[in-house]
This record gives structure tokens, sequence and C-alpha cells, in this order.
């Protein structure tokens, strides 16, 4: 099979979108080609570049097609319409039953000639988050100029330009010429196949493939570090970052001046990460290291020394302006940051930080109980948990908001569970980021999220499809896993009430109790759980206790699992289909059973065990004895199976059948105590 290498060669492509390009090219790639049955690719992307690679068919293979047109009978005018859909002629059509038809055979097509037919279409409609126009000539546009386009079958080129009617396409077209490092091999050059390309390029100092730039650069900084005895502190989404603004990775270490070692780790590092792409190191005992690791895209003639010292230089002047930060936001007191709230707005129509201060420090109040955390300390670490927004540090430096927080409440001697809960009321971040610990922290981060909850859903900023500007599917995940993993008995409908109640614009606390069971629904899922089972037991009582929610569901998944679950469950849906059809005729059919028309021991026996059951299942729920309900339910299996074999409910006689169809519904509603069955899915 003919072997395809297509290559887009540009100037640099932000780091953060290559990925997402590089694996848009191959699907629409391998979509437009799906006739040439693409096979074993391979992907690229780099600062540079994007490239794709597989092996396809020689050619689209001749196809007979019938099409069925109108009717014999039918208008000329729809016969006309038919041919010109198809562009066929009339002595195409034949004639099949009562219908025109049309019967012709597509002729094969080289795989060089397809790639060249989709492929400027592909191009121009290629989803960049962002994408540019530059000169005059062309309307085409990318997210940077685009250069070269290498598009190779077997090694010939395959001829396509990118020029649309009066628009040249800014004359790009396709070759076997692509370029190398931009400083080192700069200019182009000719490649005949994939590992050629490979080859080439890495003769002009290019790693096209980014995992292997990623590894090389991971070990790079690993052994630069090591050489001082120090090692390198984790940041895979920096890693990454890197991987995308390099072509040949050189890694190189820099020295920190003693002077600056004293400001806050979090501080220093988050300077060097967010302005200059710098990697932190750690001395041995854990402490910060007065060193950085950096990457450079050059291998320089002098080993890096020059590339060193500028870099140094750069970062004693950022390392200035953070100490400048810190030693003038260290002149205001912690403690007297709250008026300076007022001015930093929350939400146009949610009030300032200083409103939310105030609301947070109330609600806080009422969540504490339930994380064990003493009510006048918690008041005070929500009333102080915003104030490092009036930072200058929050400023720059929004990554620090929280960490920084931490550093000024005990430089100004505030206890360390208000100092820590200005911190770690932010976690979790995300679904792998560690919880608040501390039951300050834990009554405070719920706060915090609640009140965000509440307050947007009060205003009708919900999520949707399209998006979700404000995070509140993050909120709600977080106090998710605040509850599940600290086992926290928290009725929500009463908190969500609270933290709803100082809105002009109260949110449904139903709706947003809907919100978060929803949520955790989808988490189960993710986690491989019956998730389903979550919504049946939540739809038959509401319940706001997420621990007693989930020991719940936990059980009902357990019964589920066994023979006596399954056939209840298939008793259940008898016994509901049933009702369905004949309430729609005349029902509904509820009520009490008539005890003197069961006649049938079944009858009888399906009753009594059925109000054995109801009294011993609502006992079980209410003292939270999830499993023996269960067990109580599964009693019902066998005078069950004795009923549906035994009795039959449409009986002739209307009031037998009246009552039979009673019975049944005292089945469904007695399951019911436990889950919605119905809600099951499979």
């Amino acid at each position: 099979m003919p072997d395809l290498l297509l290559e887009l060669f540009g100037e640099e492509i932000p780091a953060r979108m290559q990925a997402r390009a590089s694996a848009d090219l191959a699907r629409l790639t391998t979509e437009a080609l799906s006739l040439l049955a693409p096979a074993a690719p391979r992907s690229f992307h780099g600062p540079r570049r994007l490239a794709f690679a597989a092996t396809i068919q020689a050619e689209i293979r001749a196809v007979a097609q019938s099409e069925r047109g109108p009717r014999l009978s039918a208008p000329e005018q729809a016969l006309a319409g038919f041919l010109r859909k198809h562009e066929a002629q009339r002595d195409q059509l034949s004639q099949e039953g009562e219908h025109w038809v049309l019967n012709r055979m597509t002729p094969a097509e080289p795989a060089a000639t397809a790639i060249a037919r989709v492929m400027p279409a592909l191009l121009r409609r290629f989803p960049w988050p962002k994408s540019m126009r530059w000169g005059a000539t062309s309307t085409f546009t990318w997210v940077r100029p685009l250069r070269r386009i290498l598009c190779l079958l077997d090694g010939a080129v395959v001829p396509f330009d990118l020029s649309d009617g009066t628009d040249d396409g800014h004359g790009l077209a396709a070759s076997e010429f692509t370029e190398g490092h931009r400083f080192h091999a700069p200019g182009p050059f000719a490649v005949s196949a994939l590992a050629d390309w490979q080859s080439g390029l890495r003769r002009r100092r290019v790693i096209v493939d980014a995992d292997e730039r990623r590894t090389r650069i991971a070990n790079g900084l690993a052994r630069v570090g090591a050489e001082q005895g120090f090692t390198l502190v984790e940041d895979p989404s920096l890693l990454d970052e890197v991987t995308g603004l390099v072509e040949w990775p050189v890694s190189l270490l820099g020295k920190i001046d003693e002077a600056f070692m004293d400001l806050p780790a979090e501080v220093m590092q988050v300077s060097m990460r967010v302005n200059q792409r710098y990697f932190a190191l750690r001395r041995p005992d854990g402490s910060p290291a007065p060193a950085f690791a950096f990457v450079a895209n050059i291998d320089a003639s002098d080993g890096g020394r020059t590339i060193i010292a500028g870099n140094e230089r750069v970062l004693r002047a950022r390392f200035a302006d953070a100490r400048h930060f810190w030693e003038t936001d260290l002149r205001t007191p912690f403690s007297q940051r709250l008026p300076s709230l007022e001015k930093v707005t929350f939400h146009a129509r949610l009030g300032t930080q200083a409103d939310r201060a105030r609301r947070l420090e109330q609600l806080a109040v009422t969540l504490a109980p339930v994380a064990g955390a003493p009510p006048h300390l918690t008041a005070r670490a929500a009333r102080f948990c915003k104030a490092d927004l009036t930072t200058l540090m929050v400023g720059e430096f929004p990554e620090l908001q929280g960490v920084i927080g931490r550093y000024y409440a005990r430089q100004d001697d505030e206890r360390w569970e208000i100092a820590n809960a200005a911190r770690d009321h932010y976690l979790p971040r995300g679904p792998s980021d560690p919880l608040p610990q501390a039951p300050v922290s834990i009554a405070v981060a719920l706060a915090d999220r609640l009140d965000q909850l509440a307050g947007f859903f009060g205003i009708g900023e919900r999520p949707t499809g399209a998006g979700d500007p404000y995070a509140l599917r993050r909120a709600a995940l977080g106090i998710i896993r605040i509850i599940r993993e600290h086992d926290l008995r928290l009725a929500l409908l009463p908190a969500i009430a609270a933290a709803a109640e100082p809105f002009a614009e109260p949110a449904d606390p139903r709706e947003l109790l809907a919100f978060l069971v929803e949520r955790l629904r989808v988490q189960l899922r993710g986690e491989g759980l019956r998730h389903d089972v979550l919504s049946a037991v939540f739809a038959a009582g509401g319940d706001d206790d997420l621990v007693r929610l989930l020991a719940r569901s936990a059980a009902v998944s357990s019964l589920l699992g066994t023979e006596d679950g399954t056939d209840l469950l298939a008793a259940y849906r008898r016994a509901s289909n049933m009702l369905r059809i004949e309430d729609a005729r005349d029902g509904p059919h509820t009520g009490q059973p008539d005890d003197t028309l069961l006649d049938l021991p079944a009858e009888r026996e399906l009753w009594d065990a059925l109000l054995t059951a109801r009294a011993a299942i609502s006992g079980c729920i209410a003292r939270e004895e999830f499993t023996a309900a269960m067990a109580a339910m599964a009693a019902l299996r066998k005078p069950l199976d004795e009923f549906f074999v035994k009795v039959v409910v449409n009986d002739t006689d209307a009031e037998l059948r009246t009552n039979r169809l009673r019975l049944l519904a005292g089945l469904r509603d007695t399951m019911n105590l436990v889950a919605d069955f119905a809600k099951l899915e499979g």
C-alpha cells in the first residue's frame, strides 16, 4: 500500500494548540480519505509544523450505484429535479417496478487524485481556536502564517494548491520541501518519505516526535539538576508547554542570587514559571535550591554560558519585582485588608468580594458543626479567606491566590487554622487535587462553593452544553469530593437554602440539589459504578444527604447483582407495564386491596409478604440499615414467583381484576420505598 506523508510548516504555533491541532489533522484527513482506508496512522506536532503519515490504498475502487427516483407517474418537474441533483441524463434511467432508477458506475479514482481533490477544502476549514490572515492576496487563514505544504505519496508529490477562484491562497502549493531548525539549519530541503523526513530533520536539529522531545527535556532537566545535587520540582503542564516551544531542546542550569532565597518558595516558583518558563529545583532536604533549570532551543557554541548569564539577569529583575510586591504588601496588616475588598467586584449582580466575605462568614459558621470546626475560628477564617485579592502579589500572580494569603496571615500572627484556610479553601481545584483536611478549612471550602453555586443559579447563570464560564460544575464536584471523602453528614437542602437566603435573587434549593446529584451521577459513571441506581434512589425520596444516598445506592446495587434482585426487577417491570396499560384503560388502580377478595393462596401470601416487607423496609431505611432493607425486599421474591405463576391478574370478574391490580400497585409502591426502579437502565 502507498505511503502518505503530509506536513504543514509555518510560523510558531502556540504550544497549547499543538496537540489538539495534530489530532484534528489526523482525524479530518482520515475521514476525508476514508475510501482509501488509511492504516497505521501517525501524527506529529511541534513549534512550526504539524504532520500526518499513513498507508492508504492505491485507488478508490469503482462502485456501482443505484438511486431510486420518482414514480413513473410523477410530474415531469420531479423527474427533471432528480436528474439535476444527480447530474444525469434521461437516457441513463431505467424503469424498475413503479419507479425510475438511476444505475451508474462511479469510476475508480487514483489515490493522488483523491488527495488533491479533498485537501484544499480540508485545510481551508481547519478548526483552529483562533486563526489569522496575512498578506493582501488571500482570505486563507491559519493559526500563524503557513509557509509550506509537503505532500508525498510513495515519494511523489501530490499536486494541489490552496487557490480558490480569484483567491491565490498565498501561492501555497504542495511540494517535496520542508525546512529544518530556524537557526541551526535554515532553508528548504527535499525529502522523499517518512523515514527520510524524520532523519533529515534530525540532522538539521529538529526532533519531530513530541513524546521524544518531552522525554529528552525531562531527562535533561533532571540531569543538570542532579549534577549539582538538586531534584526537579515536577510540573507536568510546564513540561508540556516547553515541549511545544522548542525543536532541539538543550537543558541548562542557572543560579539564583542568595539575596532572593528568603522569598516564599511558591512565589519564586510561580515567578519563574509564569514569566520565564523556568523549572524550580529542590535541595535534598526539600527546601528551594539556589538554582533554576530551563530549556534552550539552540545548541550554543559556548556551552550555553551566554544564554545562562542572560537568563540569570532576567530572573534577578523578576525576583526584584516579586520582593517589591512582598515587602509592600506586608506594610498593610492582613487584618486591615477587608475594607479594600469593597473595591473588588465579584460579579456585577452578586456584589463585591466584601459582600461575599460577609456571606461566607455567616454560611461557614452554619456548616462548622458538620465539619467539627470551632465556630469562632471558622467565622474569622471565612471573613479573611479572600483578603489576599487586594494584594500586589495576587494582582501580578493570580496563581498565588490563597497561597500568599496563608503567608500574609501568618506574618500577621493569625492562628494556623485561619492561615491554612486562606490557602486550603480553594481545594480541590481539580479532580486529582488534594482536599482540605482541617475542619475549619473544610467548612470554609464548602461555604465558598455553595455560595458560588447559589449566587449564579439565582441569577440564571447555569452551565450549558456550550460552556461553564463560572466553573459551576467544578464547584459542584468539589463539594461532592469533600463530602464523600470526608464522610460528612450534611443535609444539603437547608445548607443550600442558607447559602441562597442573602441574595436578592435566591436560587431554588431543589434545583441546586438536583444539579449536585447529577454531578455525582456523572462522577459515578466515570468510576464505572451503577450511576442509574443513584438516579433511582434519589427519585424515590429526594434524599439530600449524599453519604446516605450513596450507602443506599450501594445496597441496591448489591441486591441487583444477585439472582433475587434480578427476579425482583423483572417482576417490578412486569407489574409496572401491566399497570400502565390497565391504568390507561380504566385506572388508576390505587388503594388498599380488599382483604375479602384475596381468594387464592398466592394472592394472600403476596399481600401478607407486602405488609411485612413494607413495615420492615420503612423501619430499616429510617435507621439507615440499608442492607437489612434489601434483605426484607428480597423476601418478596418467592411469593411474587408464586403469584405470577398461579394468578390471572386480568380476570373476567371485574372486582377480582381490580383487586389484583391494586395488589400489583402495592408491590410497585413497596419497592419504590427503596428506589424508583423504573429509572434503572437495561
